[in-house]
């Protein structure tokens, strides 16, 4: 089925699904964001398909929300992630990841529920959720402490600094660095190698590991997507947004801390 956000490919048992909005550094817009989730619905019931990789066309991997939507999406009372998330949460296939460019938000948090991400070097990780005037998402204020320790976390979620591709290795954040030219073919050839292993057995052990955690995960995402709803339309979100149109550094002076 052609999609208009998502490129897929099938050899054998490996399917790869691509971020396809390069010009916008395959930022996530409401349609990208339902795409996915039918992809990995998709994928989840096709016995054909027993390992999932995803990557981003063009050099980058994911630059996050597109901003453009998220204010009119939560003024209409859209919210495209939910479903997305409940996809995410209920895929119970090997999943991997070949990062390359930028991984912003969503294309740093989705790492979290991949079991092999491989990392381009040069590439960089960010999560800017505090500049952005949110909260992080996809149940990331639980796994990302679980993945890198609670002082990794906290200094990634507090400053929004970059995240080099060799440092996301030493962190644990990412399973293995690349030459650029090297990582599609290094994560597609890791996951066949997965992939002709028992299908029943490899599914079983996937959904044994997502029950050690199954229970936090939802909680975490709960009291995010609670949060995000306050803070979404806050001053500080609406600043962080007309900063970023407007090119400069969000001013948060003199806002409540409530």
């Amino acid at each position: 089925m052609s999609r208009e956000t998502i490129l897929s490919e099938r050899d054998g048992f490996v399917l790869t699904l691509t971020f396809n909005r390069p010009r916008q550094k395959n930022a996530f817009n409401g349609v990208m964001w339902g795409e996915l989730g039918d992809c990995l619905r998709e994928a989840r019931e096709d016995p054909e398909v027993r390992c999932v990789v995803l990557t981003g066309s063009e050099g980058a991997f994911s630059a996050g929300q597109d901003l453009g939507e998220m204010s009119g999406e939560a003024n209409a009372g859209v919210n495209p992630f939910a479903p997305f998330m409940e996809e995410l949460c209920a895929f119970d296939k090997p999943l991997f990841a070949g990062v390359t460019g930028v991984g912003v938000g969503i294309g740093l948090t989705i790492l979290l529920h991949c079991d092999f991400v491989y990392i381009a070097r040069g590439a960089r990780l960010r999560a800017p959720f505090v500049q952005l005037g949110v909260v992080p998402e996809a149940a990331s204020s639980y796994l990302l402490a679980l993945v890198v320790g609670q002082r990794n976390a906290a200094e990634i979620l507090y400053t929004a600094d970059w995240i080099g591709a060799e440092q996301a290795v030493e962190m644990g954040l990412a399973t293995r660095l690349c030459e650029p030219g090297e990582l599609l073919p290094a994560i597609q050839g890791k996951a066949q190698q997965v992939a002709v292993n028992g299908p029943a057995s490899l599914r079983h052990t996937k959904r044994l590991l997502l029950e050690t955690r199954r229970e936090e995960v939802a909680a975490a995402y709960a009291r995010e997507d609670a949060a995000f709803r306050v803070r979404i339309g806050s001053p500080e979100n609406a600043e962080a947004i007309k900063a970023f149109f407007e090119k400069r550094k969000p001013d948060f002076t003199g806002l409540s801390q409530d």
